[in-house]
Order: structure tokens, then sequence, then C-alpha cells
């Protein structure tokens, strides 16, 4: 409705917490009507693109599971009338293990080796950085489907302004390990683009070593996967095993020749990559709209897998992660919306 106004709330938290400093007047956007709005949240705008971002809370949080990152879940992108995260599951639960938007980020480790998993007995304590300490349910390998008690979340705390979000999160155990995990997601000062910035300061005794993802989920406009998608990226993948019918590899692009459903299936890991900067790119765009949103990092890409439903697409590069007690590393993830000019 023309020159309808509603309350966008600029916030500062911590876990558990929820305070409202001030309140602005703005019009109604895309982004300011979305599912679940109750739990936490920040709206965030530059003036051409908004967000509304879920923020961690260890009692009315959206995302209280066991697998993703907290911290940075996106409900709502737009730009120019147009969207690029939503909803793509059947059924809501905050702890459920995949009931999550966004980028939704996961530190995962090779053959399941999370930190202190291996070494744990059916009831003890293993580690899962932006979680927090999880607890092992049975003498079984660790599996990234399975939704794990949390013990400890940490302790987070959060800083929302007009155009950043900075989540911090501090987690002590009695594992040898103990990290000051922190990402901020700005927007650019004009254009359609964010960046989560990351910080992962070890502070333990051992060794920090795992790869960080982003599942993203994206949905474009909220329109089925089909035939209009195309997904190019910075390298030519080479399928370890065939992806389905519901796409082919042409060169450096997944094209889809069908929707992915029951009968015709879109997943599965990708080679082709060698560890030299540039290579993680990803591009997806709708041929028919115009629409389309691209991810990328200076970072190299240690693994490749490809997952995608009727719903949502999700292509996961993988960032290696390895730091020393007493060390650091940092790492950026660009997004930069795309849509055709009204």
């Amino acid at each position: 409705m023309t020159g309808l106004r509603v309350c966008l709330m600029v916030l500062i938290v911590t876990a558990g917490t929820t305070a409202v400093l001030r309140a602005q007047s703005a019009p109604v956007k895309p982004c300011d009507a979305i599912p679940h709005s109750d739990h936490p949240m920040a709206h965030l705008s530059n003036g051409e693109m908004d967000l509304a971002v879920f923020l961690p809370d260890a009692t009315n949080g959206y995302y209280r599971s066991s697998r993703f990152d907290w911290a940075g879940i996106i409900a709502c992108a737009s730009y120019r009338g147009h969207t690029y995260f939503g909803e793509w599951f059947n059924k809501y639960d905050p702890l459920a293990n995949d009931a999550v938007t966004g980028p939704a980020e996961e530190f995962r480790a090779e053959d399941g080796k999370e930190f202190g998993y291996a070494e744990a007995a059916a009831g003890g304590e293993f580690m899962k950085p932006g979680v927090g300490v999880l607890r092992k349910t049975a003498d079984l390998p660790y599996s990234f489907g399975t939704v794990y008690p949390i013990v400890d979340h940490g302790t987070w705390k959060v800083k929302v302004k007009r155009r950043s979000i900075t989540f911090t999160q501090r987690l002590q155990t009695r594992l040898g390990y103990v990290y000051k995990y922190t990402k901020v997601l700005e927007l650019d000062a004009h254009a359609p683009v964010f960046t989560l910035k990351h910080s992962l300061r070890n502070l333990g005794s051992k060794p920090m070593v795992t790869s960080v993802y982003d599942h993203d989920f994206f949905m474009l406009d909220n329109r089925p996967t089909g035939k209009q998608n195309v997904v190019k990226l910075g390298f030519a993948p080479m399928p370890e095993k065939p992806l389905g019918d519901a796409v082919e590899v042409r060169g450096s692009e997944i094209a889809f020749t069908a929707a992915p459903n029951r009968e015709h299936r879109a997943m599965g890991y990708l080679r082709g990559y060698t560890g030299t900067p540039g290579e993680y790119s990803i591009h997806l765009a709708d041929t028919e709209t115009g629409v389309g949103i691209l991810q990328t990092s200076t970072s190299p890409v240690s693994k490749s897998y490809f997952w995608s439903t009727a719903k949502t697409i999700c292509p996961e590069l993988y960032i290696p992660i390895h730091v020393q007690p007493g060390g650091v590393q940092k790492w950026d993830i660009r997004y930069q919306l795309e849509a055709p000019a009204k």
C-alpha cells in the first residue's frame, strides 16, 4: 500500500536478551514482512539493498540447532524489488538441523574429525565453532545430519549499526579448545553488495584444523528451480560421480535441464579446482528475469559440493581453516546482488 510505513529497530543484543535502543520509520519493502519475524532480528539498508538478519539468541533465536554457525543468518535480501534468500524447507523448527536460511555457514572437518569428537566416548563432549560445545549421543561416526545436544553455546555479543552487524562468540572448553570468533556482515555504502568478514582467533592449546563453507540456500524471487537457472563457477567442475539428470556440466557452468525432485537429481562432489586465487567464484542466474547473485572470495577452494532441490540451489565451496595456538585466520566472502533496472 503506497505510503504505508513501518518501524525498523536498531538493536544491540547479548545472547539471551534483546534490547531496543531506537527506532526509525521507513517505507515498506520486501524484507519487512517475512516468516517468523517474531525472533530477534535486525534490518540493514544502504538505500539500494535491504537485509533482514536473524540474531543469535540461546532462548529465542530463529536457529538454535547444532549444525550451522548461529551468526549471519539472512532471512531476506532485497534489491530492486527482488529477493535472493528464503525458507526452502517444508516445516520450521528452531531446533531442527537444517531449518535455516541465508548463507548458513558450517565448519566441517574432513572425515567427521570434528574437534574432540573421535576422542569422546558416548555422552562425552566435542566442539563446533559458531555453535559451541556439543554432546556425543552415541558411539557412532560423526554425522552432520544428527542434532547433538548443546552443552555450552559460549558467549555471544552482537552490535548492530545501520549498514553492519558485528557478531562475536567466545568459547572456552575443557578439551583444550578456546577461541574468539568474530563475523562482520557489512553492506557496501552504495552498491548492492554485502560482505561476510571473518576472524577466528585460537586462544587454546590445540591447533584448530577444519574447513568452512556457505550452504547459501539461494532462492531467486522464490521461483522454483528449473531450466532458467545456470550456475557458473570459478573453475571447470568435474563431478566425482554423475550429478543426476536434472543438470549438465558445460565448461565452467552447471545448467539445469529439469526441476530437481525425487526422480531428477542434481547433487554431488566436484573436482577441477587447484587451490589458486580466483577459483572461489559462484554466479547463479535466472536467465528469464535477469536476477542473479555473485559470491566470491580470495580464499582457496579445498572442497566442492553441489546440492539443489525444487526450491533452492546450493553450490558449496569449502575454505581450509588452520589456526595454531595463539594464531588467527581471517577470510572474507562477498555477495553481489543483480537485477535489471526498472
